[in-house]
């Protein structure tokens, strides 16, 4: 699975870097180095909606710290099966 997330100027702004740190702990605490690939990529296109993350080709945006967990639980999580 490839996990990409935006650093374009907008996400960049909006928190991308702290969403990527984000996952990086939780890929090693949940042991998931090997199975998750992370990839930084620019622009997706929703600049209004926050931070933008694709999971293969699926995209989401609107990922913040706050939600974070629970976009993890229940996009990637589910996607790992």
């Amino acid at each position: 699975m490839i996990l990409s997330i935006c650093v374009g100027s907008s996400c960049h702004l909006k928190g991308s870097y702290q969403i990527i740190n984000m996952i990086k702990e939780k890929l090693e605490t949940e042991k998931l180095e090997n199975i998750i690939e992370l990839k930084a990529a620019f622009c997706m296109g929703n600049c209004t909606n926050g931070v933008s993350i694709k999971i293969d080709e699926v995209l989401f945006s609107g990922i913040k710290p706050d939600n974070f967990e629970n976009f993890f639980q229940t996009e990637v999580v589910p996607r790992l099966r």
